[in-house]
């Protein structure tokens, strides 16, 4: 099998670890990346019309050979698994859609990815699956703060950009004082938010649920760092290894499955009503939970499109 990992940075720890999981298992595995995948439309002739994939050369000593020139079409895979980061989003599904046209199975569909990043679009999703999510507001501009705190305060609450990812854009309203100056941030980045619930006794902590398939292969605890709110690792946040209870895990499935996604990082919070589901991510990073939890995450999801492509009629890249 051939797979093409899309990433914009090789040395990445979740990019490495597909490409040796992939070739611990036998298969050829090449980085991508994404915004050297050029996407050209129009029509050649009579015989070549509609929309090509092309991509620049690859470096000499590629186990797939050199390409002629950065007009060539971009070498066939059975399949992609897309690190598509939230800075390129628009193009990265671009891409993506476009492998889908060709056949090509992928780990995360491109609307997929679209509407997990749309926080607002995700929780919509959620919502109308029947799944628990906390209570939200929506706000245009950055006037309607206040009557969205109304509507699911008291204060705190948290607020939250519609699109960011890792903590960033997420803020804390601890009190009506402190809201005149969430304001301001608001006006700064001048994009839409979420107002939610405040979920005081999660102390700080969340959960991490990496969801294969229709398997939660590994799951962690997220723990705050001292003076945060946020659990996030890249925000200083620690984490332990975890035991799912069946409620938590059929949530978690059940969020991935409502977005299409095959393989997500899925965030739930535990409240006194039970768990919450706060965001899913379609590209989400193994580093933490492979070292927190032990389990071979980059396996896992190879060992997926192992078994996704076995069902199909063909399967060979000629």
């Amino acid at each position: 099998m051939k797979i093409g990992i899309l990433s914009r940075n090789r040395h990445l720890y979740s990019t490495n670890r597909l490409v040796e999981a992939a070739q611990a298992r036998g298969h050829d595995a090449r980085v991508i990346d994404t915004l050297a995948v050029a996407i050209e439309i129009g029509v050649a002739d009579d015989h070549d019309a509609g929309v090509k994939v092309i991509e620049s050369p690859p470096v000499r000593g590629s186990r797939w050979g050199m390409l002629p020139d950065a007009t060539t079409f971009l070498p066939q895979v059975d399949a992609i698994i897309p690190r598509i980061g939230s800075s390129i989003t628009y193009y990265g599904v671009a891409v993506v859609r476009q492998f889908e046209a060709n056949g090509v199975l992928t780990t995360a569909a491109s609307q997929a990815i679209a509407q997990s990043r749309d926080k607002l679009h995700s929780i919509q999703i959620m919502r109308q699956a029947g799944l628990p999510v906390p209570k939200t507001a929506v706000i245009v501009k950055p006037e309607g703060l206040y009557s969205a705190i109304q509507a699911v305060g008291p204060p705190p609450v948290v607020v939250k950009l519609i699109q960011g990812t890792q903590g960033r854009g997420v803020i804390l309203a601890r009190n009506w004082q402190t809201t005149a100056a969430v304001l301001e941030k608001l006006r700064a980045y001048n994009r839409q938010a979420l107002v939610q619930e405040y979920v005081p006794e999660a102390k700080g902590r969340d959960l991490r649920i990496i969801v294969v398939g229709n398997r939660c292969v590994a799951a962690m605890m997220r723990i705050a760092p001292a003076g945060d709110f946020r659990a996030n690792l890249h925000r200083g946040g620690t984490a332990v290894p975890i035991a799912l209870d069946p409620e938590t895990e059929q949530i978690a499935l059940a969020a991935a499955q409502a977005h299409g996604l095959s393989v997500a990082g899925v965030d739930i919070i535990q409240s006194q009503r039970g768990p919450l589901l706060l965001e899913l991510n379609s590209s989400p990073g193994l580093e933490g939970i492979e070292t927190a939890t032990g389990k071979d995450v980059a396996g896992a999801i190879i060992h997926f499109l192992e078994e996704e492509l076995s069902r199909r009629p063909e399967t060979k890249t000629p």
